[in-house]
């Protein structure tokens, strides 16, 4: 009985992911997506700004979050054509030039990577990774957003 009821409540199970997957607002959710990212950095910044003490497990934590978010972006579901309109910062650039687009959201994704595989130890090797992954972020938000007034 209880395999017929597993059974029986996968394909709804099914049509329901689906339907979620259909209805997938690109903007909501890479504002969702940009807005972690802001919250990972902001955790991290007062370390590297020497703020705040330094912590491996903190800093850890937040570039493994920066990472797993970064391995998300994906510009073809994130940034699909007519998604550039409604309440969104994106720049028109991103689909006007968008091998410079798909190029920068690479070179994140490699840093972030490469961050996370440092594993910094120390502050000093902490500011490298997280300048070089931030620098990502205002490359990027220079060419590819529109400046909020």
């Amino acid at each position: 009985m209880k395999r017929l009821i597993a059974f029986s409540a996968a394909p709804i199970l099914a049509v329901a992911v689906f339907a979620a997957a259909a209805n997938a607002d690109p903007i909501a959710d890479r504002q969702a997506l940009m807005k972690d990212q802001g919250r990972a950095i902001g955790s991290i910044a007062p370390i590297a700004k020497g703020e705040k003490p330094f912590d491996a497990a903190t800093v850890m934590t937040a570039l493994k979050k920066l990472n797993d978010d970064a391995q998300k972006l994906d510009p073809a579901t994130l940034f699909p054509a007519g998604s550039d309109t409604g309440d969104t910062t994106a720049a028109p650039k991103i689909w006007e030039d968008n091998a410079a687009f798909v190029a920068a959201v690479d070179k994140y994704k490699a840093d972030t990577a490469a961050a996370v595989a440092a594993d910094p130890k120390d502050l000093e090797s902490f500011k490298t990774a997280f300048n070089q992954v931030t620098q990502n972020c205002g490359t990027c938000h220079q060419a590819f957003r529109v400046k909020k007034n």
